[in-house]
């Protein structure tokens, strides 16, 4: 019978993320019961919630790869449903916006999981900043609504570039067919989330640690230099020392390690800038501890592309 799981080389990941955790819940209990076992505690409670959030995401994701090719594309088809339902909920929308909605939500999204479902590159890679990006302004001016209509079409198509486009690159990562490392590219999503995802953790917590000097106050008054530095070159780290889950050398997984922390890292300062600009501090409720969807997923929609086309120029 076939394993989903790529010879079983996922499972010890999520066994870690699993023994991590669990060592975080004993801690984030340890705490609570000793500085705040009766009364509500800010930074605890917080600390706590993300940990619980984190089991959540570990066990859904590990459902994902289990499942496997159908899974994950399910998966992250239904992130970009979830991500794009909030970023459209903050931008301003007219009546005359709702076939162009309706054919983002239930045309273009479905659609461009479908092409990296029957990999075809040649489509999915163009589909949405060509086709999409032409096709629904006509829709959209065809309303006859011209009030703030640069606004209302500009804000749709980054809706979809951001949560659709560039999150689909995670899945189409199965795509690639990378010589002597066939049957195992599910492990390139596990590290593309364990580096990017581990990068956002560690800058948190060499932030609380050490942090003094703001990064972009104005933007994202919590991201410091010191956890910026400490924390990308921790999962620079971390990418080297799991580099044998990838095609990768240790050198080689480090320096595509520090361009996707990078790119995440980024990709949250331009997502805190929208969100700034729209006067939220996040982009929904979804997630306990997390605030949204796109509060997550924020530095991996940036990071995916770039890691998807150095993979497929360099390796394929």
């Amino acid at each position: 019978m076939h394993n989903p799981f790529p010879s079983m080389y996922a499972l010890p990941i999520f066994l870690g993320a699993a023994g991590v955790l669990s060592v975080a819940t004993i801690v984030g209990w340890v705490l609570k019961q000793r500085y705040a076992p009766d009364e509500a505690h800010s930074t605890i409670d917080n600390l706590n919630s993300r940990i619980r959030a984190w089991w959540w995401m570990v066990g859904v994701l590990a459902a994902a790869f289990w499942l496997g090719k159908g899974g994950v594309i399910v998966l992250f088809g239904l992130l970009s449903f979830f991500a794009l339902r909030e970023f459209i909920t903050l931008c301003y929308t007219r009546r005359g916006d709702h076939t162009v909605l309706l054919l983002s939500f239930f045309i273009a999204l479905p659609m461009q999981y479908a092409l990296i479902w029957i990999d075809w590159y040649g489509l999915y890679s163009i589909f949405i900043p060509v086709y999409a990006f032409l096709i629904l302004p006509i829709f959209a001016a065809l309303g006859a609504d011209t009030t703030r209509f640069l606004e209302r079409a500009s804000k749709v198509q980054w809706g979809l570039m951001i949560c659709v486009f560039c999150l689909s690159h995670v899945p189409a990562l199965m795509t690639l067919n990378i010589p002597g490392y066939e049957g195992r590219n599910l492990l390139l999503i596990a590290f593309l989330v364990l580096v990017v995802q581990g990068s956002d953790v560690l800058q948190y917590i060499w932030g609380k640690l050490l942090g003094k000097h703001k990064v972009a106050p104005a933007l994202s008054p919590s991201k410091t230099w010191e956890g910026l530095i400490g924390g990308v070159a921790s999962a620079t780290a971390l990418g080297a020392l799991v580099h044998g889950i990838t095609p990768f050398t240790a050198g080689e997984a480090a320096m595509v390690a520090l361009v996707v922390c990078l790119m995440g890292f980024f990709g949250g300062l331009v997502m805190s800038a929208i969100k700034r600009d729209r006067g939220v501090k996040d982009w929904g409720s979804m997630i306990e501890g997390h605030g949204g969807m796109l509060d997550r997923l924020d530095s991996v929609v940036f990071a995916a592309p770039i890691f998807f086309h150095i993979v497929r120029y360099g390796w394929v």
